[in-house]
């Protein structure tokens, strides 16, 4: 629910939202990265342009967006303007990371933009309440997608748009080949599934669309790419830090995935990585835009 520092139209809705259909118990998967320095490095480097181009065609100034899971706010702040006469609110469930969305938004001198906490399992608005319900490295970081899916079609208005975009972990490549960073990876993979998330959630977004109930869906792909010596350095210096000094650095160690010394050894082979000169990385994924039925 909201804290209370929230507008009264946020407090209206929380109190309509309807509870025609039954919701499912909250979500029980640990978010694998958390919100060390090192990971909103990344996150508030995300754009609308660099992370949600596939959706942005169909806005219209005077739509109601909301942004689920919206972190430091960078995308929120980009959709808020990109919607003039309209309003965008941004959620998550991490009410910490909302200070600097909220600093963002008053940066950019946005009115249109309000933040609240939120469960995606449990979202406190009225059926109907948004043109637009989107969702950017969402899906993957959730117990129960095709729930979570359910419940932002029920926020949407008919005609409206449910989008997605979740990276594709297995579907990463690089060079050079390196044995670290191929250790990275499938301890990733491992940490996030004992989290209870799914990392390879690129290439489920339609399948989970499907069985959320949508019939009318579009699916797409994008990549985001470093390559440029100032790219590589950035890249891999924060997946270096988050390596052994984040959420996820705690999982692997406590769940007994990886030590110390094997989290240095992979941090390790992220900066050597990003040393090199022919350095290159592709980050695949999947999108989806869901139309509402009219």
């Amino acid at each position: 629910m909201p804290d209370t520092s929230e507008t009264a139209t946020t407090e209206t809705a929380t109190t309509t939202a309807t509870t025609a259909t039954a919701r499912p118990q909250a979500d029980t998967a640990v978010y694998t990265h958390g919100h060390h320095e090192s990971v909103l490095r990344s996150h508030s480097w995300r754009t609308a342009a660099n992370s949600a181009a596939y959706l942005l065609g169909s806005l219209r100034p005077d739509m109601r967006v909301l942004d689920v899971g919206c972190g430091p706010g960078t995308i929120t702040a980009d959709l808020a303007a990109l919607v003039p006469g309209g309003h965008v609110t941004g959620v998550d469930r991490a009410p910490g990371v909302l200070a600097q969305a909220r600093a963002t938004a008053a940066e950019r001198g946005l009115g249109n933009v309000e933040f609240a906490v939120a469960d995606v399992f449990a979202l406190p608005y009225p059926d109907g309440a948004f043109d637009v319900v989107h969702a950017h490295q969402v899906l993957q970081h959730v117990s129960d997608p095709v729930a979570a899916l359910r419940e932002m079609r029920r926020v949407c208005a008919p005609g409206g748009l449910v989008a997605a975009r979740d990276s594709d972990y297995a579907a990463m490549t690089w060079h050079p080949a390196s044995p670290g960073m191929d250790d990275w990876l499938a301890l990733y993979r491992r940490v996030a599934r004992a989290g209870g998330g799914e990392p390879d959630a690129g290439r489920l977004l339609r399948s989970w669309a499907l069985r959320a109930g949508f019939t009318d869906i579009t699916a797409t792909a994008s990549a985001w790419c470093y390559s440029t010596p100032e790219e590589r350095a950035w890249w891999s210096g924060l997946w270096a830090d988050r390596t052994v000094s984040s959420t996820y650095a705690d999982m692997a160690r406590d769940g007994g995935h990886a030590d110390a010394e094997r989290l240095r050894d992979v941090a390790e082979a992220w900066r050597e990585w990003g040393r090199a000169d022919d350095g290159w990385f592709a980050v695949l994924h999947g999108e989806v835009l869901c139309r509402t039925p009219a």
